[in-house]
């Protein structure tokens, strides 16, 4: 399993990659002002990795409803799912944007922000979340007696 994270935006689109090991890890996002470029990036990204699978935000309310930004993101699932012919599993990604800003100093956000470092981390985020259901982290075994061996 090679799983490719996405944060979509309008402006942006964050992502992130995990396979087997469990373990999300940030790419540079895609800030290209032009849609169509954007999409390319994209689907290179996704060819070039040999994904097996999608795993892109779910920004729903926190009532659970689908409000618009999250109608947006199915249909951007569902787009790229069928142009890849791949899998997209939709992960709830409720607070990871702003979870992954509250890692940068204040003063800084507004141009770390324009770079898509905290689209990428959020991408993250979101698939660590989808990793973390696949393959749980094992618990540490308790010692078969009582000297701890």
């Amino acid at each position: 399993m090679r799983c490719l994270g996405i944060d979509y935006g309008t402006r942006r689109i964050g992502l992130s990659y995990g396979d087997e090991l469990g373990v999300a890890t940030p790419l540079p996002a895609l800030t290209e002002a032009d849609e169509t470029r954007r999409w390319a990036g994209l689907l290179e990204v996704a060819r070039g990795r040999r994904v097996t699978d999608l795993v892109v935000g779910h920004p729903l309310n926190m009532d659970d409803t689908a409000g618009p930004k999250a109608k947006e993101a199915e249909a951007f699932a569902a787009r790229l799912g069928a142009e890849l012919g791949l899998p997209v599993h939709l992960v709830d990604e409720r607070l990871t944007s702003q979870e992954a800003e509250s890692t940068i100093a204040k003063s800084r956000r507004r141009d770390i922000r324009a770079s898509g470092i905290v689209d990428s981390r959020a991408a993250t985020l979101i698939l660590q979340d989808f990793l973390n259901l696949r393959f749980p982290p094992e618990m540490p075994s308790a010692p078969d007696d009582e000297d701890g061996r």
